[in-house]
Formats: structure tokens, C-alpha cells, sequence
């Protein structure tokens, strides 16, 4: 069942059913309307050649006297008629009112004229015909001048040019032709279904891109003028939105760059207070204060880096970054290598996958990362010691000075804004970056980064 939503759910597909139900709807339509024209013209033109046989043999009998009626009687058998002399109708019925109105047309109305029709009919065998078969014959009563009643059976046989037997209405000749009428109809639903749904796709895929990637190419605006116009459209909501964005990079980056001079004059300006115990305070809240204005200024150049990319070697980089670590006394360890590149900013990677390891060891007393190749992704996990995060918290972590108050607090020196340049930069690397509580215990963050070409 969910393979029959999933193919429902596509607008190609359904633009697909729907053209082909339609083609086939009116083809069936149509074949029907010319079936039942197709019959109406043969039932026409086999009224016809029964009112001129009928006219002859009548004709015929009307200008030979009563002795000489049996001769004639005799050789209607060459007009597929079997003619014979009745004394009533022997309770017939009209059966055929449009070939009863043809005859009297013919004949004249003052004539009796009866059509019906009979089963288990079976008229003379002919040579290179056999008649032995029960069969529906068509019985005319027709009276002659001088009152007599002529009874004619008649079964109109197949000629050359005659019209093949007719259908039910509405069911189609299948033939190889209507095969190959089927198989055309069907590649051109395809094709106008596919050519429809391109454009959604093109920008289906350019807004998930846009999540990823504000810089992305703008879409091309060309095809058909609604295409023009969403495109157009599009590409004016990314350039809206790239401008807001850089505006309040530029805003956060200018508050944060400024307020650093001032903290370094106050700074030299608490050095002189006299007071040992008012200077240490002071001093320990223009700390916190100057390190907010850091991650503030990190958090403005994670949003918006403009470091260039450049292919990685994501192996030297764990190696590098763990090497720092355990310089600065921190316990991490590094296991596995994946012998693969990638494309990044160099420093803001760093700055990332830093920023994880310095949350393990600060608040799970260790980090053991662990890098392996899955599929065309690069997978980093670092593991802590930690107690864990409750699990509704697991997304609200990445929210700007969010803090978890029973594990966190000023005086650890944490601002809340770690994790958040740390999934900024990777969203900036189309990477994703999700947190978890391990089983076995402590918090994993897992750090999915696009291999560079599959290598």
C-alpha cells in the first residue's frame, strides 16, 4: 500500500492517469459513436437491398399470370429469398417498422406489407453454402394485385464489400493497431506528464536546497510564462531573504566587534580599584561579559562565513583537532579513518567540530569520537560521560543562550550559543548535526558530512 500512495502521491503521476484515463475515455467514446453510425448505415444499406429484392420478386409476380407464379416462385431462390404463397400472415408481428415503411414506400401503400422475424429458420442448401444451421431469417408479407399473400424468407448473405459483423457497441477492434494506438497515447501521457512536473520538481528541489545553502544559484526563468513567473518569484524571495540575513549577520557581527574596546578599557580601568574582593568579582563579570561578545561575533561569522571552500581531508582534520585537545589536557580519544575529502571552510569547520568537543569534555568529562564512511556520508559521532539531556530538550539545546540550568550555568563559563554555531557551520557544509542519549549512557552528537564526489 504505501508503494500505491507513493506513486498517487506524484504529481507526474497523476497527471499521467489523468490524460491517459482521458485519451481513453474519449477514444472509447468515439469508437462507440462510429460503431453505432457504422451499424445504423449498415442496417440502412441491408434494408435497402432487401426492398429491391423484394421489389423485383413482387413485380415479377404481379405481371405473370397465376399458372407461371410458380416459376417465378422457383427462381427467387437465385435472389437468396425463399418465396412461397400463404393464405394468411400466421399471426406475424411487425418487427421491422422502418423496413416496413421502406417496402410501402416502394411497393405502394395501398399494398399489405408485414416484416417479422423468425428463429430456427432454415432455408435450402445451396452449393458452397451450407444453411443446416438454425438460424434468424427475416419473413416479408406482401400482397400481390390481385390479393393473393406472398410469403418471402430472406437471409442476407455475405458478399464482397459487405461490412463484417457488428460489435457491441462500444467495444474496441483489438487489433495490433489498437495496440500500437494504446502504446502512443500512452508515451505521449508520459511525456506531457513528465514535461508538466519538471518544473515543480526543478523548484521543489531548489527550496530544499535553499535550506541548506542561501547562496545557491538562482533558478533559471525560462519555459512557459507561469514557470517564469514561479521561478521569478522565487529567486526574488532568496535574494529577500539572503539580504535580511546578512543585514542582521552585519549588525551582530558590528555590535559584537564594537564592544570589545570598551570591555579592554574597562578591564585596565578594574585593574586599579583598590579593593582585592570588588576587583575579583569585577574582573570575573567582565570575563563572562567579554566571552558572551566572542561567541556573539562567532555566532555572526557562523551564519554568514565568507572563508572560500576548499577540498578537505576530513582524516587530518579529526586528527589535528584531537591533537588540540589533548594539548590542552582534555581527555579525547579518535578511532577510525575513512580515507575520504570533503568540501569545506577549513577554520569553520575546525571551529565546529571543536566546539563539540569541548561541550563533551566540559559538561561529560571526556569525548571519544569515532569517524566511519556510510555510503556517500561521512558519519562523526562524539560520545561523553554525562548524565544525558532530557529528551524533549534534545532540538531546543540548539537555540541561541539556551542553558540547562541544572548542568550549566555562568559560572561554567558557557553562553549557550556552542551548539548553535556548531549546527550553523554545518548546515553551512550541507551536514546535518543531531544530538542523542546513548544507550549505554552519556550524550552523542552525530555530525553527517557529504563526501567530496562519493570518495
Amino acid at each position: 500500500m504505501p508503494s500505491v500512495r507513493n506513486f498517487f502521491g506524484s504529481v507526474a503521476n497523476r497527471v499521467f492517469l489523468i490524460l491517459l484515463t482521458g485519451i481513453l475515455v474519449a477514444a472509447a467514446t468515439t469508437s462507440w459513436l462510429a460503431e453505432n453510425e457504422r451499424r445504423k448505415s449498415f442496417k440502412e444499406f441491408y434494408e435497402f437491398r432487401i426492398a429491391e429484392r423484394v421489389e423485383q420478386i413482387v413485380f415479377s409476380l404481379d405481371n405473370v399470370g397465376p399458372d407461371m407464379r410458380s416459376v417465378v416462385l422457383q427462381t427467387s431462390e437465385n435472389f437468396g429469398l425463399e418465396a412461397s404463397m400463404v393464405k394468411d400472415t400466421e399471426d406475424a408481428v411487425d418487427d421491422n417498422p422502418s423496413l416496413t415503411s421502406l417496402l410501402k414506400a416502394r411497393l405502394g401503400g395501398d399494398r399489405s406489407i408485414l416484416v417479422d422475424k423468425q428463429s430456427d429458420c432454415k432455408l435450402h442448401t445451396r452449393k458452397n453454402f451450407d444453411f443446416r444451421r438454425p438460424e434468424e431469417c427475416q419473413v416479408v408479407y406482401v400482397s400481390l394485385k390481385d390479393g393473393t399473400l406472398l410469403k418471402l424468407k430472406l437471409r442476407m448473405t455475405r458478399g464482397p464489400g459487405a461490412p463484417p459483423p457488428a460489435r457491441p457497441p462500444g467495444m474496441p477492434y483489438l487489433s495490433p493497431y489498437f495496440a500500437l494506438f494504446l502504446l502512443l497515447i500512452g508515451g505521449l501521457a508520459y511525456f506531457v506528464a513528465k514535461m508538466t512536473a519538471r518544473p515543480i520538481k526543478h523548484l521543489a528541489i531548489a527550496a530544499g536546497e535553499l535550506g541548506r545553502d542561501i547562496d545557491r544559484p538562482p533558478l533559471d526563468e525560462t519555459g512557459p510564462t507561469e514557470v517564469r513567473q514561479a521561478a521569478t518569484a522565487f529567486n526574488a524571495m532568496q535574494a529577500r531573504i539572503k539580504r535580511q540575513i546578512q543585514h542582521r549577520t552585519h549588525m551582530l557581527a558590528a555590535i559584537t566587534h564594537d564592544l570589545q574596546t570598551p570591555l579592554t578599557r574597562l578591564r585596565l580601568r578594574l585593574e586599579k580599584v583598590g579593593e582585592a574582593d570588588l576587583r575579583r568579582k569585577l574582573l570575573e563579570d567582565l570575563a563572562v561579559m567579554q566571552s558572551m561578545v566572542r561567541e556573539g561575533l562567532d555566532l555572526a561569522r557562523s551564519m554568514d562565513s565568507a572563508e572560500a571552500m576548499q577540498k578537505l581531508d576530513i582524516d587530518s582534520l579529526l586528527d589535528s583537532v584531537c591533537a588540540d585537545a589533548v594539548d590542552a589536557r582534555q581527555d579525547v580519544t579518535l578511532e577510525g579513518r575513512t580515507r575520504a575529502s570533503i568540501m569545506a571552510q577549513p577554520n569553520t569547520l575546525r571551529r565546529c567540530l571543536t566546539n563539540l568537543v569541548d561541550n563533551a569534555t566540559k559538561y561529560g568529562r571526556y569525548a571519544r569520537l569515532l569517524v566511519a564512511r556510510e555510503g556517500s556520508d561521512i558519519v562523526i559521532r562524539i560520545r561523553d560521560g554525562g548524565t544525558g539531556i532530557p529528551a524533549e530538550l534534545l532540538e531546543t539545546v540548539f537555540d541561541p543562550f539556551f542553558r540547562l540550568e541544572t548542568s550549566r550555568s555562568r559560572d561554567t563559563g558557557g553562553t549557550g550559543l556552542g551548539l548553535t554555531i556548531a549546527r550553523n557551520i554545518a548546515e553551512n557544509h550541507r551536514a546535518t548535526l543531531q544530538l542523542r542519549n546513548h544507550p549505554e549512557g552519556g550524550l552523542e552528537a552525530t555530525l553527517r558530512l557529504p563526501a567530496l564526489n562519493g570518495i
